[in-house]
């Protein structure tokens, strides 16, 4: 897929992912990767910046793989950010979509 439209809808596939439940680092990883492929080092960077813009917060939990895992909660803020993202996706694809079809002549 191309990086640029990776870039452009991960924001939204891991807030809807949290909306779904709370998840730490490495599962949120594995859940995004079964829409688009990424690594852990385009996730966490990104989980560092919505937690620092208010639309997650974090807590620990005990584990017994090892040490304590850090998950993810989003917040109210999260959500409608989650809902405006989702808007503009919703518009920019069909809008692109729509050229596509016009293009095609079908």
């Amino acid at each position: 897929m191309n990086a640029q439209f990776k870039k452009g809808v991960l924001e939204l596939i891991v807030l809807e992912s949290i909306r779904g439940r709370d998840m730490y680092g490495y599962e949120l990883v594995e859940e995004v990767s079964k829409v688009i492929d990424v690594n852990e080092g385009t996730i966490y960077p990104l989980l560092k910046r919505l937690t620092n813009e208010r639309y997650f917060e974090t807590y620990l939990q005990e584990s017994t793989e090892g040490p304590p895992r850090k998950y993810y909660h989003i917040t109210a803020a999260g959500i409608l950010y989650r809902d405006r993202l989702e808007k503009e996706w919703l518009e920019f694809s069909h809008g692109v979509n729509a050229f596509l079809k016009e293009r095609r002549g079908t």
